[in-house]
Order: C-alpha cells, then structure tokens, then sequence
C-alpha cells in the first residue's frame, strides 16, 4: 500500500464500474461491446465501432506496449510532487491507456516500444490506481 492518499476524483456517467471492479478484483476491466466485440476506453454510452449501446465489463490481460512516456520535473498541482511519471499505453486489447510507471523510466532504458504489464498501487484512502511496470524486470 502506498502512502499517499489521492486528490479527489470526479467520476463521469460511466466510469465507476472501472474503478470499482479494479478495487475488488485487483485486474482492469474494459467495456466490451456485445454485438461486435470492440474494446472501448474511456468507457461510454456506446460502441464506436458499431454504435450498439450493449456492452459488458470484461477483464483485460493487462499488458500492453509503452507508446510515449514523460517525467514532470515541476509540480503543478499540490496533489501530485513532483517528479513523476506520466505514460500511455497501448493495452493488447487496443485502447490507449494514460498511467504511470511504477519506477521513472531514464533514456538508458529505451522505454518506447517496451512491454508493460498492470499492477494495482492501493493508496490510505483505499482508492485502487492501475499502473504499469516493465514486462522484462
């Protein structure tokens, strides 16, 4: 458990099943759809594939490829002290995932392209956050 707590997240129409389902299972969740099988993140009112609004939360394999990655070296916001982190991830399934690494990846590392896979960081407040830390360590 890390011991940060987190700032206050507003959550859309159609969010809390993800972060409900990555607390209590530990493992993310995507919308799929049930009439063409699309993976869709962010989560919404329909398919973008086929528009169909039927879908279900299925978990993912959790493993994706590191696409572009970022340290911020200044704080902006009180919440989040600087440096840190900040990557997207193209999941296996197809959606691009914002997150962070679970340690700051350095140029030696040649991140692009690498291998990821989820962990769960379960933060004092008992807020469940997906990140991600290299496959091949």
């Amino acid at each position: 458990m890390q011991t940060a707590a987190t700032p206050p997240r507003v959550l859309g129409l159609y969010d809390q099943p993800f972060w409900d389902l990555l607390a209590e299972s530990g493992r993310m969740h995507l919308q799929c759809c049930s009439a063409c099988g699309a993976w869709r993140y962010p989560p919404g009112p329909a398919c973008h594939e086929c528009l169909s609004p039927d879908c279900e939360w299925k978990p993912i394999t959790g493993t994706g490829e590191l696409l572009s990655w970022i340290i911020f070296r200044k704080q902006y916001l009180p919440a989040y002290p600087a440096p840190y982190n900040v990557i997207a991830v193209r999941l296996d399934e197809g959606p691009t995932i914002i997150s962070n690494l679970t340690s700051d990846p350095t140029l030696d590392d040649s991140p692009i392209g690498r291998r990821v896979r989820l962990t769960v960081a379960r933060m004092d407040d008992g807020v469940a956050l997906p990140r991600f830390e290299f496959a091949d360590r």
